[in-house]
């Protein structure tokens, strides 16, 4: 090929001519600076080495190479060069279908949960019983890495048999005691569940498991003043009043002391709500503006010392039977007739449930086993509910279970089965199990031609929640702010109500663009957030009273998509300060799809003078950016994150620190100058492209549950290019995907 074109008109130099101009020197089969050697490569067959032509397509398309102070090619040439080598590449993608070969698939930690709430519903969180999930290219549903050892196979044993036992309600009438700390729930500050007159303590879900008399004893550590009115403890059942104590603690000079409140009701089996917490003064309406007071009705005073250290739950006591529940309605789909065989209903309902755990029709030999053991755990048990409680526990330890596995029909490339097909768009969307819609369109063969219906429906239903919590939990890395604990000396106004409405914040928005189905360009541009009282009082936005959050739209330009979210400056910080290099960072991971390399191992750490400032910490950077070997990544990685300096490392803005004014100010190379967020989104804004292309690349990793290899990556550019045919709403990226080859399709792997 003699030359590429570019807006109609020919580049002045070809492709080969271009990588021996530049890029030769570099890399050589010599030097192979970067792994990287472009010998040999053949402009006139791109696709026969996809991996080499992708590394330098992002590496050019990005101006990463040629490296600074080496010469460049003319704009209109790398343009011309990059229009042309993503035309090869995706032409040979279409050509040479490789859809890869998806490894058997355990199921994570939040799949496990999900499928035994949508099989048995029964919701419980499984965080306590089953160890943590590794993590692979920034998520936890790797297939790779879902390994199998004997502790966790014992461990689900365990935990079926805990679950059959709820499920069923024969879990017997033997008193135990769980003990639940504020950190378990919510903070009350941040939650909807309750009155707006209800601060402090905790608020958690919990399973019953018969209907019968528990206990529920609640410990309040502190000190009250004798001369004020005592606070008041409100203990609420799925939010109505059970109990209001009077607190009253006498100060001790030596140490805070406690008390208990206890008290002993009738619970009928299920899920409930169980809050513990503070009432406040009565609220202000005169106005029509709810306005909040303090503990014990004090008004605009402090609040007492005094907060809920734990809440303890015992029982079940004078058990009366297992209770009308969700999950016996769901197994109980028969009685068997007194006096005839107890079998066929049996049978009966773990078909039922068998066909529905293990995603596919079952057969005489699925079946078998479990009728045995039904009658086994009915001699066992001495009543029919044990004996299917006996073989639900085994439905829940079957392989067929606890693995999502596809038969290769066909060898070599093929379209995955439409029962596979159902099962990947649930475990995508819904992080679960498919429901009976999709389970009887993929058997009627109507699943393809109703998919476009099918993905919105799926986003529109309650379950996409998993979307928020496992997929922009992971993305954004809102996971980490629970455990993120900045100094207390330098932020004393971070609290866990903080700490929570900045998690809440983040995932209401991205709810907000998968609900509205929003373009995915708001996470960088958008000019409105979600927000309580709490949060916007850290903001400095007026005007938001109450713990309920609410659409707020902005007017100043501080605030605005995602990079200024308080969730996202806290966790890209240190606890002690601002860190531009981890803002950075996060920004080419998570925004643009371009992440730097590991640090070499000989980087010197920053002095301590430079923490103290961000003036003395920018004086440091540059001077790191002067040594050649770290100004590669951090001419791309500094600037990105200095644009977001006036956040401090709790995401609260500044103009100012210690007298001086903020410099955001930053400069990438090729000459790109901005200052502030705005400037920095601005710049975003320009090269869009590249994040569309960044969320595509992530959510085509989570959809598939796999690493992405270079012939993925032609998908990426082509769901990119369909979503922005559809003004890059939400729904037409996940539609884009669900239609790609690589999740309609698989490949028989070799033996």
């Amino acid at each position: 090929m003699a030359s590429a074109v570019i807006f109609g008109q020919a580049a002045s130099i070809s492709p080969q001519t271009l990588l021996g101009n530049y890029c030769q020197g570099c890399h050589s089969e010599t030097n192979r600076s970067g792994g990287v050697s472009v010998a040999g490569l053949n402009a006139a067959a791109v696709g026969e080495a996809g991996m080499t032509w992708e590394k330098i397509l992002r590496k050019v398309r990005t101006g990463e190479m040629p490296p600074l102070g080496l010469p460049r090619p003319k704009a209109a040439d790398t343009a011309g060069f990059v229009t042309w080598l993503e035309k090869e590449l995706d032409g040979y993608a279409v050509a040479k279908r490789n859809p890869g070969s998806p490894l058997v698939h355990r199921l994570n930690r939040a799949e496990y949960s999900n499928a035994i709430r949508d099989l048995l519903g029964l919701r419980m969180d499984h965080a306590a019983s089953l160890p943590a999930d590794d993590s692979g290219y920034g998520f936890d549903n790797i297939g790779s890495v879902l390994t199998v050892s004997p502790l966790l196979m014992e461990k689900y044993m365990t935990t079926a048999r805990r679950v059959s036992r709820l499920a069923v309600g024969t879990v017997k009438a033997s008193a135990a005691i769980e003990r639940f700390n504020p950190g378990k729930g919510p903070a009350l500050e941040a939650s909807d569940e309750l009155p707006l007159n209800l601060r402090g303590g905790l608020l958690l879900k919990y399973h019953f498991p018969v209907d019968a008399e528990y206990s529920l004893l609640v410990r309040v550590r502190g000190a009250t003043d004798a001369k004020a009115p005592p606070p008041k403890l409100d203990v609420r059942i799925d939010g109505q009043r059970a109990q209001l104590h009077d607190v009253k603690i006498e100060a001790n000079e030596e140490a805070q002391i406690t008390r208990n409140y206890e008290m002993q009701l009738p619970i009928k089996a299920g899920l409930h709500s169980i809050g513990a917490s503070f009432l406040t003064e009565t609220l202000k309406q005169e106005t029509g503006v709810v306005t909040r007071g303090r503990f014990g009705g004090g008004g605009a005073g402090p609040a007492p010392n005094v907060s809920v250290e734990y809440l303890q739950i015992g029982g079940p006591f004078n058990a009366s039977g297992p209770g009308d529940t969700e999950s016996r309605r769901a197994i109980f789909i028969c009685r068997p007739v007194a006096g005839q065989s107890e079998t066929p209903c049996a049978r009966r309902i773990l078909t039922g449930l068998a066909s529905r755990a293990y995603r596919r029709p079952v057969t005489a030999a699925d079946i078998a086993p479990l009728v045995n053991l039904f009658a086994m755990g009915r001699k066992d048990g001495g009543s029919f509910d044990a004996g299917v409680e006996t073989a639900v526990r085994a439905i829940l330890v079957s392989p067929s279970f606890l693995f999502r596995v596809e038969r290769d029909a066909v060898p070599g490339v093929h379209t995955v089965s439409d029962l596979e097909l159902a099962s990947r768009l649930s475990f995508f969307i819904w992080s679960s199990i498919p429901d009976e819609e999709l389970i009887r369109l993929a058997g009627q063969k109507k699943l393809r031609a109703a998919l476009p219906a099918q993905v919105r429906r799926m986003l529109a239903d309650a379950k996409a929640r998993s979307l928020v919590e496992n997929f922009a939990g992971q993305w954004l890395q809102l996971r980490n702010i629970p455990s993120w604990r900045p100094d207390p000396e330098k932020f004393p106004q971070f609290d866990d109500s903080l700490r929570s409405a900045m998690q809440r914040e983040t995932e209401l928005f991205f709810e907000h663009i998968v609900r509205e189905d929003r373009s995915v360009v708001d996470f960088i541009n958008a000019d409105y957030s979600f927000l309580n009282e709490r949060l916007a009082r850290h903001y400095a936005i007026p005007g938001v009273k109450g713990a309920h959050f609410r659409k707020v739209t902005f007017t100043g330009e501080e605030r605005g998509g995602v990079l200024t979210h308080g969730s996202v400056l806290t966790v890209s910080s240190y606890p002690t300060r601002t860190s531009p290099v981890l803002r950075g960072k996060w920004i080419l991971e998570n925004i643009l799809a371009t992440p730097p390399p590991p640090p070499p191992a000989d980087v010197p750490e920053l002095t301590e003078k430079a923490a103290n400032s961000a003036k003395d910490l920018r004086a440091a950077l540059e001077k790191h950016r002067a040594s050649a070997g770290c100004a590669s990544c951090h001419s791309r990685l500094d600037p990105l994150g200095f644009a977001l300096e006036n956040f401090d490392a709790v995401g609260k803005f500044r103009a100012m620190e210690d007298g001086a004014k903020i410099d955001a100010s930053g400069s990438l190379p090729g000459g790109i100058h901005f200052a502030g967020p705005m400037g920095l989104k601005k710049v975003l804004m320009e090269r869009q492209d590249y994040f569309i292309e960044c969320i595509s690349e992530k959510l085509l990793t989570y959809a598939l549950g796999r690493g992405l290899e270079h012939f993925d990556l032609p998908v990426v550019r082509q769901v990119r290019r369909e979503a922005a045919a559809k003004e890059n709403r939400f729904s037409e990226l996940v539609l884009a995907i669900v239609n790609s080859v690589p999740f309609q399709m698989r490949r028989s792997p070799e033996r």
